[in-house]
């Protein structure tokens, strides 16, 4: 009787390993995205190696929510094209998460141009690439608050939602998903100038007051006066902005998260 006995579990035990590996595997398909596009998780001040195991990690956690009552084919084929599901799945996640950073340092960007620091370009430590004062302190002022508001915590659970939205062994409505990437991506100008709007009205009306001044002092030199003046006032409101700046972060976050999650369907 043991002996018959024996001979099963094992069998069902290679199974079920053999089902916890393929449902890993499926499940850093899904994650690996966070690590290219998110905010924050692809930072580059984080070692590509660290970055491996902390994916590895939430796998690993994942797993066992993911795979409720699912069994995962063990085809290579089969296996290969939901891996590649699991992929388009975390890239438009990730991707919509990686707009709201987007139109953060594109509304440093536009003011970098209108407030003259364009002039002075720096390396931007979150990216590696090159970047104007106010984009590159917008970028670390995002990430910050990104820290702050627990932006990471949102992510991750919106991860989590996202396996019951899509299991594991289903695939994503790509119509869907390419239609919701593209309805974000086409707010990203309009949200950087929602950031940068109040700095750009204040630098119109210092233009519109030296436009004044000179034709009232015309021995005046503007150029000579208005850049100073024109940096002063731009680092004053963007100071002043920074708490409403917080605000908007938080909310779009949210705003961000439910959008990702709205473009998800099962095929």
């Amino acid at each position: 009787m043991v002996q018959h006995t024996e001979p099963r579990v094992n069998e069902l035990l290679r199974e079920l390993a053999g089902n916890q590996l393929a449902g890993f595997i499926l499940v850093l398909a899904r994650v690996t995205p966070l690590f290219i596009l998110a905010p924050l998780f692809s930072s580059s001040l984080i070692p590509p190696r660290v970055r491996g195991i902390i994916a590895v990690g939430i796998s690993i956690g994942l797993t066992p929510i993911a795979l409720q009552g699912q069994h995962v084919p063990s085809e290579p084929l089969v296996l290969a094209g939901l891996v590649v599901e699991g992929l388009l799945v975390g890239f438009g996640f990730a991707f919509t998460l990686s707009i709201l950073m987007a139109a953060i340092e594109s509304a440093g960007a536009i003011i970098d141009v209108v407030s003259g620091f364009s002039y002075g370009e720096l390396i931007n430590p979150m990216n590696g690439q090159s970047g104007a004062v106010i984009s590159r302190f917008y970028s670390l002022v995002g990430t910050l608050i990104f820290l702050v508001i627990n932006g990471d915590a949102w992510t991750l659970r919106g991860l989590g939602r996202t396996f019951e939205i899509v299991p594991l062994t289903k695939g994503p409505q790509l119509t869907s998903l390419v239609g919701g990437a593209e309805q974000i991506f086409s707010g990203v100008f309009a949200s950087a100038l929602e950031i940068a709007g109040p700095v750009l009205v204040a630098l119109l009306i210092t233009d519109v007051a030296f436009g004044v001044v000179s034709r009232v002092v015309p021995q005046l030199n503007v150029f000579a006066v208005g850049f100073p003046v024109k940096v002063a006032v731009a680092l004053l409101v963007v100071g002043a902005s920074l708490p409403f700046m917080a605000n908007w972060i938080s909310e779009q976050m949210s705003v961000s998260v439910g959008a990702a999650l709205g473009a998800l369907h099962v095929a």
